[in-house]
């Protein structure tokens, strides 16, 4: 079958993807130049990564009485059979104004997800970190990491078995967030582990026009260090510019990986026309490829 990039019409950013009993999921921040039409998120979901369905609104808002203007950037993941979803909100510019990272839960992929602690899960900046973009990894022990971090900064902490909050990165330790920021770093990590080594990616450039693009370090450990091995992903013409803040898919039958992301078309300057994409990704051996942009592609 084959693939048509964008997949789903509309404008959409900042992909989460994840995989649960065969059907593939996305979340997605609904795109828009101004911050204020962004409250609430999207997700689509899929059998054959060709054919979508939509499921609009999947967040609860009336959990958030303090969400105002801005609802973006989620990412989601299942623990003990419940799903989690953390979300950036408010754009906060300084430690006295309420938002930052929320987090939500249901009991299906497609929620609804409602509010979980009846406050944000960060709302300070931390290590000179803007509580935004958010990441949550799985390690192979079910330790559940939460990568952030905008304005330059990106920070790792360690979620409680309840995902209510943090717990020391290492025994014995009183660290919780680490700040593990890469060079040219600006936002949007994400992260992959294979065969023992954990790939750091990371958007850099402006999210509003074509400079923005993706980099990728690689560490034997989840907390880094990590340094810039690269630029993966980046205008290619004629195809499209400014590809980043993206997820990932892997498909185990074929050990085939593949990138999800939001990408622009090229010389198009209104900062939210931004639309989904999935393409292949190579990664493996301390590695990842430069990644092709397509129209369209078999699967």
């Amino acid at each position: 079958m084959k693939i048509n990039n964008p997949i789903v019409a509309g404008w959409y950013a900042d992909p989460e993807a994840r995989t649960y009993e065969g059907k593939h999921w996305i979340y997605a921040t609904r795109s828009f130049t101004e911050y204020t039409m962004q409250m609430n998120l999207d997700a689509f979901s899929s059998d054959d990564l060709v054919h979508w369905d939509k499921h609009e609104g999947i967040v609860d808002m009336t959990d958030f009485p303090w969400v105002w203007r801005a609802v973006w950037a989620p990412t989601q993941i299942e623990h003990r059979g419940r799903y989690y979803l953390v979300f950036a909100s408010n754009d906060i510019q300084s430690n006295e104004e309420i938002g930052g990272l929320e987090i939500a839960v249901a009991d299906r992929p497609e929620g609804p997800y409602r509010g979980y602690l009846g406050k944000p899960l960060v709302d300070k900046f931390i290590h000179q970190a803007q509580p935004i973009d958010a990441h949550l990894f799985k390690d192979d022990d079910g330790t559940i990491y939460l990568y952030y971090g905008g304005w330059g900064h990106c920070n790792v902490a360690r979620m409680n078995e309840e995902m209510t909050g943090f717990v020391p990165l290492k025994g014995g330790d009183d660290e919780v967030f680490r700040s593990i920021t890469p060079e040219g770093y600006v936002e949007g990590p994400c992260m992959i582990k294979k065969d023992g080594l954990y790939y750091l990616m990371w958007s850099m450039g402006g999210w509003t026009n074509g400079t923005y693009r993706v980099a990728y370090g690689v560490s034997d450990s989840p907390l880094g260090p990590f340094e810039n091995e690269g630029t993966i992903l980046e205008r290619q013409e004629p195809i499209a510019e400014g590809p980043g803040h993206h997820g990932y898919l892997h498909l185990p039958e074929t050990d085939e990986w593949l990138i999800v992301y939001h990408r622009r078309t090229i010389g198009d300057t209104e900062p939210g026309n931004r639309r989904l994409c999935i393409d292949r990704m190579r990664i493996g051996r301390g590695r990842i490829e430069p990644v092709v942009m397509t129209d369209s592609w078999e699967c």
